[in-house]
């Protein structure tokens, strides 16, 4: 079988980029007669190892990952060259690997859309601050769902979403769950964790607390300042910091990092235990999460919630919100809390810290549920997702 996919998000850092990247690699490493062919919007190289792959790049007036982002749009011309180019390739499906950055290709070519939340359509306000982005993904997602034959999700909470939020048919929808890449793995080299927390601008002997994702509203960041704030005013956390580790201007998307830096330099509780670090490298986050405290979740909904997964394969124990997939992704490795409750957060955060017995635990469940998460297995749900669609 020849199998179209729209690889034109691979360079995006976001967790869409990572999940494409990653379960696209994957995929390509499995044990069968099918090709793929990529269609690019600028220059793939790193797949020229795959004999099974053949990249095609269509003329572009800007990339994909400047264009479709929460405050611009994406060029008609340039999704019409990528159409073009999918329909002038004897393909026999094609393959989304993110709605992010999905076009039109013709009407009889089956067609997978991965829809990784409906975090947009339950809390529309926090991630689209105005009317015009908001209408245009609506428009978008409408149209990819009723041009494709089958959604692919990244778990069982993202699909009720999905089904609640969109209108989807729940039929209709399959799941692949993502996973930790294999650089993930606790370090116990105490230089390199060391430097890593230099690159981070954290001290070196202090617990941290680690959060790593887009600084954007729907995070809850402010709520976990809340709870970390009312932790100390009770007389906790005594010498633990919190790390935010993510891209200040969100990647194009909307971010709330001027208010939360606000909030934390006009507050001396917080002003010298919040430390923003900014993007960082993945060999950086191995050395962080190996030397974190904890990782905090905080968000009001997550499709799968990678940095999760990626900590517990560091052994770092989660800090979760109880809302969305997290509870199905962390499940026994982590202490969970309502988003919408500043004690349950304060509570959640002070029993992690001196708890000293439940953290050990929680640290050892981390590494062994991690353990059962692997790209090889969600490239392959997906690929036998594809082969049945394309049986009809």
């Amino acid at each position: 079988m020849n199998i179209g996919i729209d690889a034109t998000c691979w360079w995006n850092n976001r967790g869409f980029g990572r999940f494409t990247r990653e379960i696209l690699t994957a995929l390509f490493e499995l044990d069968s007669d099918h090709q793929f062919f990529l269609f690019v919007d600028q220059p793939l190289d790193e797949l020229a190892r795959f004999a099974n792959v053949t990249v095609i790049q269509a003329a572009s007036s800007r990339p994909t990952t400047e264009a479709a982002v929460a405050d611009s749009s994406r060029s008609p011309f340039d999704m019409y060259r990528l159409y073009r180019a999918v329909a002038q390739t004897p393909i026999d499906l094609m393959f989304f690997p993110a709605v992010y950055s999905w076009y039109p290709v013709p009407r009889k070519l089956p067609s997978m859309v991965t829809l990784h939340d409906a975090i947009a359509e339950h809390y529309p306000k926090l991630i689209f601050p105005g009317w015009r982005s908001r209408l245009f993904w609506s428009i978008k997602i409408r149209f990819a769902i009723r041009a494709s034959q089958r959604i692919l999700t990244v778990s069982n909470a993202a699909k009720q979403e999905i089904v609640e939020y969109i209108g989807a048919d729940p039929d209709a929808i399959d799941i692949a769950s993502e996973a930790p890449h294999p650089q993930f793995q606790r370090t116990e080299d105490e230089a390199r964790k060391n430097a890593a927390r230099r690159r981070a601008n954290l001290p070196l002997d202090i617990p941290v607390i680690v959060f790593v994702g887009g600084l954007a509203p729907h995070k809850n960041l402010h709520g976990l300042l809340d709870g970390f704030e009312r932790a100390i005013s009770k007389g906790h956390l005594e010498s633990v910091h919190l790390a935010l580790v993510g891209d200040f201007k969100g990647a194009g998307f909307f971010s709330n990092y001027d208010s939360l830096c606000d909030r934390v330099h006009a507050n001396p509780e917080l002003r010298d235990r919040v430390h923003f670090s900014g993007y960082v490298s993945d060999t950086d986050l191995v050395a962080l999460y190996s030397s974190a405290l904890a990782v905090a979740m905080p968000s009001y909904s997550e499709g799968f919630g990678l940095p999760a997964i990626e900590a517990m394969a560091c052994a770092a124990p989660v800090l979760a919100s109880d809302r969305g997939a997290l509870p199905e992704v962390v499940g026994d490795a982590g202490l969970y809390f309502d988003p919408f409750n500043v004690e349950s957060i304060s509570a959640a955060i002070i029993e992690m810290v001196e708890n000293h017995g439940l953290r050990a635990q929680l640290s050892a469940n981390a590494l062994a549920r991690a353990s059962g998460f692997t790209w090889q297995r969600a490239a392959q749900l997906t690929l036998t997702h594809l082969e049945e669609m394309s049986q009809g």
